[in-house]
């Protein structure tokens, strides 16, 4: 047993502990997960998803798409969540959350996510969730949520605005949607792992002191990607709200006329040198994420064409990389009462799934009335 079993800390101050401890679970996890026979005997369940705050872009499909429609080929149970609730937890105005899920499942199904083996569901279609929330914020202190680095990362992106109390008990809230459906699977980033340490965290608390010992949650275990970090083409971490990236759903003209703006440098000779170069090291990572190739090696195919030329490569690979998924999503996009009843079906079983977890901790907590 780590100390993360019961007493998660701030990374900044265990990072090395906590990461190396919940590596060795990532890549037993991965092990399983690769054995056809040990991941059928494992019972696993995914819980996975993404706020609704606009398009998503390229860094998604290839940091997080494409690994669950790996997952899900391997006949692993899979809860993908569209987190509507999370949009306002850092902003005033939510937007057209509609459009936006109704643009995220789209793409979903476009890059490969089947309704039929994997559920898809919204947030604010399963209040079960959210009473599990309340009965989960007993098992954390103030200290603790003001410690978890994400909070803290998420604070300072806010320029100075007051912490509100949703963005506070974000973790949480996070703990209430892995548990509701009882996933056991959760692929994040070392920059999330402070949240499954929390949610492993409640899990081991309420079996202790609510359910007698017994192990009614499992502890869900962080399954570590390797996937690449996609840049923006400002040389920053691609993100919608910094319209520095490529939204799956632009057309091809649209794609075009967003590279041809990015700003690049002066410098002739293209290379690529991340620390001096960032935008031009951008721009050669990302065709290289299309074309196969190491950045380096599309920096010496494009030698002396310069900027115009390189941002020609980009435009081509992305723009070619993408048709397919682009088209398919068009003939998604087109039929809104079929997403719609996808999203119905799906929120239809995870209202099931959080319900009857919701009866048992009501059990637990002797609040069946």
């Amino acid at each position: 047993m780590t100390i993360l079993d019961e007493n998660p800390r701030d990374l900044d101050a265990h990072s090395d502990a906590s990461y190396a401890a919940s590596r060795a679970r990532s890549q037993t996890l991965h092990a399983v997960i690769d054995d056809p026979q040990a991941r059928g005997r494992a019972g696993l369940r995914v819980l996975t998803g993404d706020r609704p705050t606009g398009p998503l872009h390229i860094g998604h499909l290839f940091a997080t798409l494409g690994s669950r429609v790996a997952i899900q080929d391997k006949g692993i149970e899979s809860y993908i969540l569209v987190a509507d609730y999370q949009v306002i937890t850092d902003r005033d105005s939510v937007g057209d959350v509609h459009g936006a899920t109704l643009g995220q499942l789209a793409d979903y199904l476009a890059a490969g996510i089947d309704p039929a083996r994997s559920t898809v569901f919204a947030h604010s279609a399963v209040p079960a969730i959210g009473q599990l929330t309340l009965a989960f914020l007993s098992l954390v202190t103030d200290a603790e949520l003001r410690r978890n680095p994400t909070v803290k990362d998420e604070l300072a992106a806010t320029d100075g605005r007051p912490l509100s109390g949703l963005l506070l008990t974000y973790p949480v809230h996070q703990a209430a949607d892995i548990l509701g459906v009882h996933g056991t699977v959760v692929p994040v980033g070392r920059d999330q792992l402070p949240h499954v340490e929390q949610t492993r965290a409640i899990a081991r608390r309420f079996n202790s002191r609510y359910a007698g010992g017994e192990e009614y949650f499992r502890a869900p275990d962080a399954l570590l990607t390797d996937l690449p970090v996609v840049p923006g083409l400002d040389g920053a971490k691609m993100s919608t709200s910094r319209g520095n990236g490529i939204s799956l759903g632009m057309t091809a003209d649209e794609t075009a006329s967003r590279i041809r703006k990015a700003r690049t440098d002066s410098e002739r000779r293209i290379s690529f040198e991340p620390d001096t170069r960032p935008e031009v090291a951008s721009m050669l990572r990302i065709t290289g994420l299309f074309t196969g190739e190491r950045p380096d090696e599309v920096a010496a195919r494009i030698g002396d064409g310069g900027a115009a030329a390189l941002k020609r490569e980009l435009t081509m690979a992305v723009n070619d990389g993408l048709a397919a998924h682009r088209a398919r999503r068009a003939e998604l996009a087109a039929d809104p009462e079929y997403l719609e009843e996808v999203l119905r079906q799906g929120n239809v079983r995870a209202r099931e799934v959080a319900v009857r977890t919701l009866e048992d901790v009501h059990d637990r907590l002797g609040l069946r009335l």
